[in-house]
Order: structure tokens, then sequence, then C-alpha cells
């Protein structure tokens, strides 16, 4: 039975991918009052950028309550909102992407995860940060953005 019980977090560590940012949850606000399960809410959680120290990013998503999600069965719907600052001096590596997954989370539990992707816009030497629902809503992604430019941090 501790295998069965297990099963859900072994897939989701064998799924993972590595370099991926793991995100910490900040906190919750309730947006609707459920009877029976969980309550609906919009949880915060902050990541850092693994490859640009310097950066942190949060993002807020909706969050499905009721008995299929106390359950973990509920589809969340593709409500997000993402913020990236500098929070430290940033050191770009020698090679950065032009483009990078650096963040993915399912919100369902199949076909369906919010993944926040790193771009950098060498001409405006800043870091574009884009998060995106991976299954159509009404033939268009969902997508929210945020910028960070790169510039001194303090005395550095």
């Amino acid at each position: 039975m501790k295998i069965l019980s297990a099963l859900p977090l072994l897939i989701s560590l064998a799924l993972s991918a590595p370099g991926l940012a793991q995100a910490e949850e900040i906190g919750c606000v309730t947006t609707t009052w459920k009877l029976i399960g969980a309550n609906h809410k919009v949880c915060v959680e902050a990541f850092k950028d693994a490859k640009v120290p310097g950066v942190t990013c949060h993002v807020s998503q909706a969050r499905t309550g009721g008995v299929s999600g106390s359950l973990g069965l509920a589809q969340d719907p593709s409500q997000f909102s993402l913020a990236c600052r500098q929070t430290g001096p940033i050191s770009l590596p020698a090679r950065l992407p032009e483009s990078e997954t650096i963040f993915s989370e399912d919100t369902s539990l199949v076909f369906k995860e919010t993944r926040v992707v790193r771009m950098w816009d060498k001409a405006n030497n800043t870091l574009v940060y884009v998060a995106i629902s991976r299954k159509l809503i009404e033939g268009a992604p969902v997508n929210s953005i945020s910028t960070v430019p790169v510039m001194p941090w303090g005395g550095h």
C-alpha cells in the first residue's frame, strides 16, 4: 500500500525535467468557499532562474477546489499572472540560449501545464519571461509576460 500512495510523487519526479526551477509556495487566497472539499483559490509561488542568478519570478495561479480539487483530479483553469524582478546582481552565463523553458508545473492530471520560458532580448539588454498554458483555450493560448532589464545592482 505504501508504494501506491507514493506513486503520484514518483511519477511527478520521473517526469520533471532536469534543470527546471523548483517553486516555493508563498501563500494562497481563497476566491470561493466550498462546503465540501478545498476552497477555490489563487496561489503564489516564487522561483529563481537557475541559469541567471539575481532574477526571481513570482507566478500566481488559480487552483480548483471542491471534491475533485481535493483529490487532485480537477483541471485548474488557465488563469495566471507572472512577475519577474532583479533581486540581486545579475550574472549572465557565457552562452545564454535565445529561448529556454525555466519552469513547468502541471495544472491537470494530464495534458495541461503552465510553462515559463526565458528569452534574451540582446538589442535591449533585457531578459523576457513568458508564461503560457500548454493547452489551447478557445483557440488561443493564455499567456503573461514580464521583463527584467539587466542593470548594475547596488555597488556592482
